[in-house]
């Protein structure tokens, strides 16, 4: 086998093995080097599924060249040499040494298959890692004229993976990640959201009729404690038809503990005695912003579960369509928020039968009628 230069700078033999993966990956490529009739036992990957360019570009040129002739490639080099110069194409640190030592780091090549399951696996965290970190960065893209929508969209983007590895891996009932999952993260200046939130509440309180127009608004769509408090107390009261006003919200409060923060019962009632614009207004703008928080949270908690090589494909599905879930049932709430109004169809009378008389004037008639025929 001929020897092409070896760059210095490009020497792959002392590249330490950045992951374990790059070790499975040496095998299944030794292996189908070795063997390359094993080629039609592996299933489930492809040239991006491998970590590096270098092997990327191998079994690129493994898997488009013509294989050999067995007893031909048991007595020379001519087809490793066509992988190497194939390969360089796409990979030019690639060296004919480098590929005398993936044949010999391969224990057993007739474990192909199980190798390239193991290279399906990990291409398959990165996949999902990739796809999370995607939603989390299209959430704080300030330039986006419809957040809502592409966020959406990318969450789709993220469930198609999920489903995908799910169809290569069914998940096994009741395998949880054992990643801790992330803290919520903490917007630095929340001032729009309070204001807003604020003007969501006073406006609700001095429009009670308009509640129950926002049913679909949950506290926990709330960014502070308070607000979220204050909103319960507020259809709460809505829902039992009692008086609604500052002074009757504050009393609510204290009735459910929430002054016992330090808020001020006065600092209370000024904040609800100040409305402007709309209810649904400020209720769309409350759900939109809980809604980018939730595909936040999912999205960093999928991101976290991928980014632990300790976590199975079972697992990771598992623990992403739990995640999934959370924006699902946000987006049915937010449809019914953005949605079109239904119209209510008017009942259709019921069709009249001609039947026996129903009044009592009409029945004694009847009676008279039949005795006086007798």
């Amino acid at each position: 086998m001929s020897r092409a230069p070896e760059p210095e700078a490009d020497d792959l033999d002392a590249i330490a093995p950045p992951q374990p993966v790059f070790h499975v990956e040496q095998a299944l490529l030794g292996a189908l080097l070795l063997d390359p009739h094993r080629l039609g036992d592996v299933t489930g990957i492809a040239a991006d599924s491998f970590s590096t360019a270098a092997h990327a570009a191998l079994y690129a040129a493994i898997s488009t060249l013509p294989p050999p002739d067995p007893a031909e490639h048991a007595k020379n080099t001519q087809w490793l040499d066509r992988v190497l110069a194939t390969g360089r194409e796409q990979a030019r640190g690639l060296t004919a040494s480098y590929i005398h030592t993936l044949i010999q780091v391969c224990p057993w090549p007739r474990h192909a298959p199980a190798y390239a399951r193991m290279v399906e696996a990990e291409h398959a965290r990165r996949r999902l890692q990739t796809a999370a970190e995607h939603l989390v960065q299209t959430v704080h893209d300030a330039s986006l004229p419809n957040p809502v929508k592409t966020v959406l969209a990318e969450a789709d983007a993220l469930g198609a993976v999920v489903d995908d590895i799910a169809s290569r891996f069914p998940p096994r009932a009741g395998v949880l990640p054992r990643t801790a999952v992330p803290l919520p993260r903490v917007t630095p200046d929340r001032s729009e959201a309070v204001e807003e939130e604020q003007l969501l509440l006073a406006t609700a309180t001095a429009r009670p009729e308009d509640i129950d127009s926002v049913r679909w608004l949950l506290p926990d769509d709330l960014t502070l404690p308070l607000h979220a408090g204050l909103w319960q107390c507020l259809t709460a009261l809505a829902r039992r038809s009692e008086a609604v006003d500052p002074v009757t919200v504050l009393w609510e409060a204290q009735q459910r503990g929430l002054l016992y923060d330090g808020s001020e019962p006065r600092d209370v009632i000024r904040l609800l005695a100040e409305p402007a614009g709309s209810l649904d207004y400020w209720g769309e703008r409350t759900l939109q912003r809980s809604l980018l928080a939730t595909a936040d949270q999912a999205g960093r908690r999928i991101e976290a579960y991928a980014g632990d090589p300790a976590n199975t494909p079972f697992q990771l599905v598992v623990g992403a369509r739990r995640s999934l879930a959370d924006i699902a049932a946000i987006r049915t709430r937010w449809q019914h928020a953005t949605g079109p109004v239904p119209t209510r169809r008017p009942r259709r009378a019921p069709p009249t039968r001609a039947g026996p008389p129903t009044t009592t004037a009409a029945v004694a008639h009847t009676a008279r009628a039949a005795r006086a025929t007798r």
